[in-house]
C-alpha cells in the first residue's frame, strides 16, 4: 500500500496528539486523595496507592462541603489542580481550583453569593482557569509545605486558614508526582 506524502503529516500529527502509551496518557490516571479523617494525603494510580504521606494538617476549624471566607475550615469535594509554584511563605503551593461549581451553586442557592459571583466561577470553569479567589466563598486554597513555620505546631495541631499542609520534605516528595490539572479528592 502507498501512503501519499500529503497523508504522512496527518498520521505523524495524530500519534503526536493521541500517543498509545506516553507519560501524559498515564498522568492522568495519576491523582490526589486527602482523607481528612485519617489524616493522610495519598497519591494514586487508578485505585493502586503509590505514596502516602502522614501527619498532614488542615484548616484549624476542620473541614466543610461549604466554605466561607474567613472560615478556616478545608473545602471537601472533587478539584483539579491549577497553579504549581514555589512559596516564599509555604516552601511549593499546589493550588486547587475552589471554589468549584458545585461550591458556587450550593452557595447561589442559599443566598451566600450573587449572581455575577456565581457566573464568574462557572465562566473560570469552562476556561479551565482559576476561579475568582476574593468572593465570599474565599481562595487561594492548596496543598503546600510549613515553609518556615514551627514544624512541632504542624504534628500536633491543624494550623492552616483551609489549605492541606505537609511539612516540607512531604511536599518536595510530591513535587515529583504533581501536574496541571491532577485531580484532588478532599474528604
Amino acid at each position: 500500500m502507498k501512503i501519499s506524502h500529503r497523508v504522512i503529516p496527518i498520521i505523524v500529527t495524530v500519534m503526536l496528539v493521541f500517543p498509545s502509551n506516553s507519560t501524559a496518557t498515564r498522568d492522568r490516571d495519576i491523582w490526589i486523595l486527602v482523607d481528612t479523617q485519617k489524616m493522610v494525603l495519598s497519591v494514586l494510580e487508578g485505585n493502586k496507592i503509590r505514596r502516602t504521606y502522614d501527619a498532614i494538617a488542615i484548616g484549624r476549624a476542620g473541614t466543610t462541603p461549604d466554605k466561607k471566607m474567613g472560615d478556616n475550615k478545608t473545602p471537601l469535594g472533587v478539584f483539579r489542580l491549577v497553579r504549581i509554584a514555589p512559596s516564599a511563605s509555604f516552601h511549593r503551593f499546589f493550588g486547587i481550583n475552589y471554589p468549584t461549581v458545585a461550591h458556587a451553586s450550593r452557595a447561589f442557592r442559599a443566598g451566600t453569593i450573587g449572581r455575577d459571583h456565581y457566573l464568574d466561577i462557572r465562566r473560570a470553569a469552562s476556561t479551565n482557569s482559576i476561579p475568582p479567589q476574593e468572593t465570599p466563598l474565599g481562595g487561594h486554597i492548596g496543598i503546600h509545605g510549613v515553609g518556615d513555620g514551627d514544624p512541632t505546631i504542624h504534628k500536633k495541631f491543624n494550623w492552616t486558614q483551609g489549605c492541606v499542609a505537609l511539612t516540607n520534605q512531604q511536599i518536595d516528595d510530591l513535587s515529583k508526582w504533581v501536574h496541571p490539572d491532577m485531580r484532588v479528592v478532599i474528604r
